[in-house]
C-alpha cells in the first residue's frame, strides 16, 4: 500500500476471528471482522492520519462491513464485502446480497459510497485478448466485443423491456436500424466430416449484435403471423421438427417394402444455400408471400451496408461488404429462407410425403424412376433459374424394394449417385427398410459424446451420481435421437444397452473382472436401462401422432394401406409390431393414447 500509495484497502478472506481494530505497521491499521479463523473474514485498512475520521463502524458479518468517514467535510461510506463462491449454499448467497442491500440502504441520499468487495464473477479461464472487455457488461461469461448482452436485458426487468420497446419502435417508424448492427464477425466452424483443411468442410457463423437478434425475433413474430408457409416444409415451423419427416419416410419406406413395390427416392443437396440467395430474389419472394412493403423494406435495411470481417486461429480479416446471401447465425434468417424455398418450390412440390423439405434438405419420391427423375430435373429448372444451385456430387438416389434392372437416375445426363443408405436429418435410413446400421450409428454417436466429457465421467473425485447425471444429459439423448420412429429387434437393443455399459464402466473404474453386476453398475450410477427408455421414447411419440388431427403426415402415413402382399417366408419386422409389443407391456391400448397425461403416466419407466 505504501509503494503503490494506497490510503484505503478493502479485504477480504482475512480469516481473524473477532472484531477489532490492529496497527498493521508502515502506519496503516486493519478495522476487521471474522466469525472464524480457517475461512471468511472481511476488512478494511486505513492510513493512521485517517484513523481519527472514522465516526462509525458496522460489522455486519464475516462477508460484509463499512465503515463511515468524514474527510474535509465530506461524508464518505467505504464497505467491504466477499461474496460466496460457487459450492456454497444458496441461502448463504442470499443472506449475503440480502446484508449488502441493506448497508447500502442504510446511507443517506447525498453521502459517497465506494464499495471494495470480491464478487467471485466467474467471466472464464483466462482474460488473453479480451483485457478491454472482460467483467464490463456480462453475466458469468466474457463480454465478446460489448455483445454479450441479452443477461444484461434479463437483469434489468421491466426496465429494459420499456426500454427496448421504445428503441424498436424508432428504427421501424424510420425504417433504420443503428450503424453497430450492421458489423459482425465471421467464424468458421468445422463441420466435423471431410478434410480437416479443406475450406468446403467449414460452416461460417456470424456473431451479430445480441439486441439486434432480439428486433429480429419481433420482426420474425410479425412475419409468421402474415406468410403462411406449405406443409411439406418441416424446418422452423411450429409443431414440427426432424422427427417428423423422418417417421413420414421410414413408415413409407416400409409400407412399400412391406406391399413389395418400388419405391424411389432422390435426397437433392443445395450448393451453399444460405449464402447464394439473391438478395433481390428474397425481396421478391417476401412480397410475393403478403410482407407489406413496410417489414420489406426493415428487412432490407438489415442487410443494407452490412459489414463483416473473418476470425480465424491466425487473426483477422480487413473490414469487407456482405452483399449477397442471408446472414448466417441471424434469428430470422431460418424463417426468411423458408420464405424463399416456399415460394421458388411453388410449381414443382407435390405433397407430403413424395416432397418433404427441412430447411434446404429436401426429398423426393416417387413409384417409377422415370418420374422422380422428371421431377429431379423440374426441381433443378426452378431454383437453378432463380440463383440456387443443386450439388451434384452431393445429390444422392434410392431405391426401396430394388428389382433387377430397374437402372439408375440422371440430371442433366450425369449419373446420380445411387446408394443402400443416407444419412437424413441426422438418422440413417436403409434401402432395405431396416434399422441395423442406424443402430450403430447411435452407438457410434454415443462413444463421440462419451469422448467429450471423458474428463468428467473418468474423473474419480467426481461422485459416481454426478457422472450418471453428466452420462444422462450428454451421452444418451445422442443415443436416443431419432430411435422413437423404429422398431427394434432385440439384438439390436442388447447392441445398444452393452455399448452403454462399456462406457459406465469406464467410468466408474470398474471392469468386467472386477465382477461387479450389470444392476450394481446402474444402480451406483443412477442409469436405468436404455431398453426401458427407447421403449418410453417410442411410446411417447406414439400417442403424439395419434393425438393429431386426421390430416397430419404421420398420422396418414399409418394408415395408408398399400396394394399388394408381403413376401413368404419370416415377415419382416415393422412400426406397429413393436408398438403392440409395448403397449401389451405397459398395459396400454390404443384408445389409451387419447388422454396425454394418462398414456405418460402409463408408459413411464420409472428409471432416470
Amino acid at each position: 500500500m505504501e509503494r503503490r500509495k494506497v490510503d484505503i484497502l478493502c479485504v477480504q478472506e482475512t480469516r481473524w476471528k473477532g472484531s477489532k481494530a490492529r496497527s498493521i505497521g508502515a502506519g496503516f491499521k486493519l478495522f476487521y471482522y471474522g466469525v472464524d479463523s480457517k475461512r471468511n473474514g472481511v476488512g478494511v485498512v486505513l492510513k493512521e492520519e485517517f484513523v481519527r475520521n472514522v465516526l462509525e463502524v458496522k460489522r455486519v458479518s464475516d462477508r460484509v462491513m463499512s465503515l463511515m468517514l468524514e474527510i474535509e467535510g465530506v461524508m464518505l461510506n467505504v464497505v467491504s464485502g466477499y461474496a460466496p463462491q460457487v459450492g456454497c449454499e444458496l441461502e448463504e448467497k442470499e443472506r449475503f446480497w440480502s446484508e449488502l442491500d441493506e448497508v447500502m440502504e442504510s446511507i443517506p441520499t447525498g453521502e459517497r459510497v465506494v464499495i471494495g468487495a470480491d464478487f467471485n464473477g466467474h467471466v472464464g479461464e483466462g482474460n488473453t485478448g479480451y483485457e478491454e472487455v472482460m467483467g464490463k457488461f456480462g453475466v458469468k461469461e466474457r463480454n465478446l466485443e460489448g455483445q454479450m448482452v441479452v443477461e444484461a436485458w434479463k437483469c434489468l426487468g421491466e426496465a429494459a423491456v420499456e426500454f427496448l420497446a421504445s428503441l424498436f419502435n424508432r428504427v421501424l417508424e424510420s425504417e433504420r436500424m443503428p450503424e453497430e448492427w450492421r458489423r459482425s464477425v465471421l467464424v468458421p466452424i468445422f463441420k466435423n466430416k471431410g478434410d480437416v483443411q479443406s475450406c468446403s468442410n467449414y460452416r461460417g457463423i456470424k456473431l451479430m449484435s445480441h439486441t439486434m437478434k432480439l428486433w429480429e425475433r419481433v420482426v420474425e413474430a410479425r412475419l409468421r403471423k402474415v406468410v403462411e408457409i406449405c406443409e411439406q416444409q418441416y424446418g422452423f415451423m411450429p409443431r414440427k421438427s426432424t422427427t417428423d419427416a423422418i417417421f413420414a419416410l421410414r413408415i413409407l419406406m416400409e409400407k412399400y417394402r412391406d406391399g413389395q413395390r418400388e419405391l424411389h427416392c432422390v435426397f437433392v443437396d443445395l450448393e451453399k444455400e444460405y449464402d447464394r440467395v439473391p438478395r433481390e430474389e428474397l425481396w421478391y419472394c417476401m412480397r410475393k408471400s403478403g410482407v407489406a412493403e413496410k417489414y420489406v423494406r426493415v428487412v432490407q435495411d438489415m442487410y443494407e451496408r452490412s459489414r463483416t470481417v473473418v476470425r480465424c486461429a491466425v487473426g483477422q480479416t480487413e473490414e469487407f461488404n456482405v452483399e449477397v446471401g442471408l446472414h448466417q447465425g441471424s434469428a430470422l434468417s431460418p424463417f426468411l429462407f423458408a420464405i424463399v424455398m416456399d415460394q421458388l418450390s411453388e410449381e414443382v412440390r407435390q405433397e407430403s410425403p413424395w416432397t418433404m423439405m427441412f430447411a434446404d434438405d429436401i426429398v423426393i419420391c416417387s413409384e417409377s424412376r422415370e418420374q422422380v427423375e422428371e421431377n429431379l430435373e423440374r426441381w433443378r429448372f426452378a431454383l437453378e433459374r432463380r440463383g440456387m444451385k443443386v450439388t451434384r456430387s452431393k445429390t444422392e438416389y434410392m431405391c426401396v424394394n430394388e428389382r433387377e434392372g430397374s437402372g439408375t437416375v440422371r440430371l442433366q445426363g450425369e449419373e446420380v449417385k445411387k446408394v443402400q443408405e443416407f444419412k437424413y436429418l441426422g438418422s440413417t435410413v436403409q434401402s432395405n427398410g431396416e434399422c441395423g446400421k442406424e443402430v450403430k450409428k447411435r452407438v457410434q454417436a454415443g462413444w463421440n459424446g462419451w469422448r467429450k466429457v471423458s474428463g468428467v465421467l473418468c474423473d474419480q473425485k467426481i461422485s459416481a451420481r454426478i457422472k450418471g447425471k453428466v452420462y444422462r444429459t450428454v451421452v444418451r439423448p445422442a443415443m436416443l435421437y431419432g430411435l422413437e420412429t423404429v422398431s427394434l429387434r432385440k439384438r439390436q437393443e442388447s447392441e445398444l444397452e452393452v455399448a452403454e455399459l462399456k462406457m459406465l464402466r469406464f467410468s466408474l473404474g470398474v471392469t468386467r473382472l472386477d465382477r461387479i453386476r450389470n444392476e450394481y453398475i446402474r444402480g451406483t450410477a443412477h442409469v436405468g436401462r436404455l431398453g426401458d427408455k427407447v421403449r418410453e421414447a417410442r411410446l411417447r411419440w406414439f400417442g403424439h401422432v395419434q393425438r393429431r388431427e386426421s390430416e397430419y403426415i404421420g398420422r396418414r402415413m399409418l394408415d395408408t394401406e398399400l396394394p399388394g402382399r408381403r413376401q413368404r417366408g419370416r415377415p419382416k419386422r415393422r412400426y406397429m409390431d413393436g408398438i403392440n409389443e409395448d403397449m401389451k407391456l405397459v398395459g396400454a391400448s390404443v384408445e389409451d393414447a387419447e388422454d396425454r397425461d394418462r398414456w405418460r403416466e402409463m408408459i413411464r419407466c420409472g428409471n432416470p
